[in-house]
């Protein structure tokens, strides 16, 4: 079996997201299930010039775009059995960052339609494009609309997976036929029409064979109107097609017991006290083994749940911990947590800005991993804590409930600890509970670190999971 995942961006060659962390880990594990996996992605500015001095010229063609036949080359390498094919525009992408530019309804039309014109040059012609997030959702359209009657691309499936619902690539709707040659049978309830737009994310979920979603409770959260996000009506419609599959991590990327970003290695929690020590020291923080150290390592906007943690933040100082935060988003949040440092420099460092090295760091020498999101397809952070030893403080919703086991101390399971509304209070009082456990019980707690550090967030179990969904769908 062949498949092809689309995306617009993968690890180790693009990322901002999580989505860039399940493209590259992914194939990975199907490869490991006898799935042949190829990946195709634009050829960003961005891209590290060691990889781009790697890749192999193929070919060049010309990908219409509406009225327009735009220049498309072909570019290849092979990176652990995986054929990785890099589509290259310079009109559309020798420019900084992947997303937010006015013209990205045209730059992704572009790329939906050359995934699909490039395929009689591929090595392998794919059994399933596994399309993912609304960069790639006019693929199954157009494949559909302009495809289907080619002898080579009859017999080719798709699927779609959901990475976040909230982004959906809203165009007006002269893109229909001015970017994608679609004629307005296909503007409707079922197809592409979203509130008099079209919607690139819309165009994946109705014409793909399959959906998938990242984890299982977020798949039965967007069918309803608070995580919907104006499609749950069409989602619920769609609902048989519809499939939860948790994400996972890269467990040999993410080993304590190897990673040399660590101030120490380990294997257990007995390891725990050097690293936290050591991100002390490198942070300007008092060292200090009985301070308990909670960090964020997120994105600054309304969806982690920042709004919360802001409401009680001196609460949660009084509770006598130290606060590590890393990241970037809203301007706002990110002034507020400078304040925040600048008031307490002995207990809060503010990190505004991402450094992958530092993340590790964090996870490794961190006591507690707050994500009190308002909503989470399925989180990364919450799996890379745990690896790493550092309990999280999570709400019940999407892959956080389906991943997190608030801790039972009468029957001594879980993994974490949780609560159910999204209220500043509940999120207080949870990680007070915590605390209570790491100052009062700490050989339950040490126990608890150590049950979370050796739970198994692979990718396996997905990857069969995956490899059953392709199955279902060819030949059919």
């Amino acid at each position: 079996m062949n498949v092809l995942f689309a995306a617009s961006e993968c690890v180790p060659f693009i990322k901002t997201g999580g989505l860039g962390d399940v493209v590259g880990a992914l194939p990975k594990a199907l490869q490991k299930e006898n799935v042949k996996v190829s990946v195709v992605l634009p050829k960003y500015q961005d891209m590290n010039p060691d990889d781009v001095n790697k890749m192999t010229y193929v070919n060049y063609i010309y990908v219409p775009v509406g009225w327009r036949n735009q220049y498309c080359g072909l570019f290849t390498m092979e990176v652990e059995g995986i054929q990785y094919y890099f589509l290259d525009n310079e009109y559309y992408f020798k420019r900084p960052g992947c997303y937010g530019y006015g013209d990205d309804g045209e730059r992704f039309a572009f790329f939906s339609r050359a995934v699909l014109e490039v395929l009689p040059h591929l090595k392998d012609k794919p059994d399933v494009i596994h399309c993912h997030d609304w960069q790639t959702g006019p693929i199954s359209v157009l494949l559909q609309a302009h495809y289907r009657w080619q002898s080579f691309y009859q017999n080719i499936r798709t699927v779609f997976t959901i990475h976040n619902l909230r982004y959906q690539g809203v165009f007006p709707k002269s893109v229909l036929g001015d970017l994608l040659s679609l004629d307005y049978s296909y503007f409707y309830k079922d197809g592409l029409e979203f509130y008099d737009n079209v919607s690139y994310l819309k165009a994946g979920l109705a014409y793909s064979n399959k959906i998938t979603t990242v984890s299982k409770t977020y798949a039965y959260e967007i069918q309803m109107p608070y995580y919907g996000e104006n499609l749950d009506g069409f989602l619920r419609w769609n609902s048989e097609k519809l499939h939860g599959i948790i994400n996972g991590i890269d467990r040999e990327l993410y080993n304590p017991a190897t990673d040399q970003h660590l101030f120490s290695t380990f294997h257990n929690v007995l390891g725990k006290p050097l690293n936290k020590a050591g991100l002390q020291e490198y942070l300007h923080l008092p060292v200090n083994p009985d301070v308990p150290l909670i960090a964020m390592i997120t994105r600054l906007t309304g969806q982690k749940g920042i709004d919360l943690v802001l409401r009680v933040f001196h609460e949660i100082l009084n509770l006598g911990v130290q606060f590590v935060v890393l990241g970037t988003g809203d301007h706002n949040d990110e002034e507020a947590f400078r304040q925040f440092a600048a008031h307490y420099p002995n207990s809060v460092s503010a990190n505004i800005f991402f450094d992958d090295g530092l993340a590790r760091k964090i996870y490794a020498g961190s006591d507690l991993f707050l994500m009190p999101s308002s909503f989470e397809p399925c989180g990364i952070g919450q799996l890379l804590a745990m690896r790493y030893g550092s309990l999280p403080v999570v709400r019940e919703t999407g892959g956080l409930s389906d991943t997190v086991q608030s801790y039972n101390e009468f029957t001594d399971e879980g993994n974490g600890f949780s609560f159910t509304n999204y209220n500043a209070h509940d999120m207080l009082y949870t990680i007070e509970r915590a605390l209570y456990f790491y100052r009062e019980h700490r050989s339950k707690w040490d126990k608890l670190v150590d049950r979370s550090m050796g739970l198994d967030f692979g990718w396996e179990k997905s990857a069969k999971e995956y490899k059953v969904l392709y199955d279902s769908i060819i030949d059919k």
